[in-house]
């Protein structure tokens, strides 16, 4: 995966006409780092990926293979990709191959502590959605109300209804998260 990300920073760089050094200055990163994370010989944290996908103009799930590439039905828990990164607070990880005609999308969802209470807005989108609690205590908010919601505990929910989430304690929140229509041709307010 590392020599994948590292070709696509490399061809992107390389397109946008940026040396190694301009990168350099950009993300704080150094020279050498960045030629062996280009040649795939080393792995970058979420934050420096961020930090090069800021640079470089892209979101940083552009970094990130398709995930519907693969025509394999069972997924193995070690080849779980990255499906998506939003505001370095989620990661989704992608649980099904071969999406195509299906009409359920199921993602790990793995959240990282807010720093503070930031305000949680709820938002409605067309479809449904099924979330379970694996770890750590989810915060909901779903129209008027907050719930903590603790490992096995769930929701189903007409995503019409007012809703989002949070994780306001300090260790990581992860979800099995369901849900209909794909999600990430819907924008999300956060």
């Amino acid at each position: 995966m590392e020599e994948n990300i590292g070709q696509k920073i490399k061809e992107l760089r390389v397109s946008k006409k940026i040396t190694l050094k301009d990168l350099s200055k950009k993300t704080r990163l150094s020279i050498a780092f960045l030629s062996q994370l280009e040649r795939g010989l080393t792995s970058a944290a979420i934050m420096s990926l961020k930090n090069i996908a800021e640079a470089l103009e892209v979101d940083i799930s552009y970094f990130f293979a398709p995930p519907f590439e693969n025509s394999k039905r069972v997924i193995r828990s070690y080849e779980q990709e990255i499906f998506h990164i939003e505001n370095s607070k989620f990661i989704y990880y992608n649980l099904a191959n071969d999406a195509e005609g299906k009409a359920l999308t199921p993602f790990l969802v793995t959240i990282y502590p807010e720093r503070g209470q930031d305000q949680v807005i709820p938002y409605a989108h067309e479809g449904e959605e099924f979330i379970y609690v694996l770890e750590g205590i989810l915060t909901l908010y779903l129209e008027n109300e907050k719930y903590d919601l603790y490992p096995g505990d769930s929701l189903h929910i007409d995503s019409s209804v007012p809703h989002n989430w949070a994780n306001f304690t300090n260790k990581v929140v992860k979800i099995l998260s369901v849900n209909t229509p794909k999600i990430f041709e819907i924008k999300k307010p956060r």
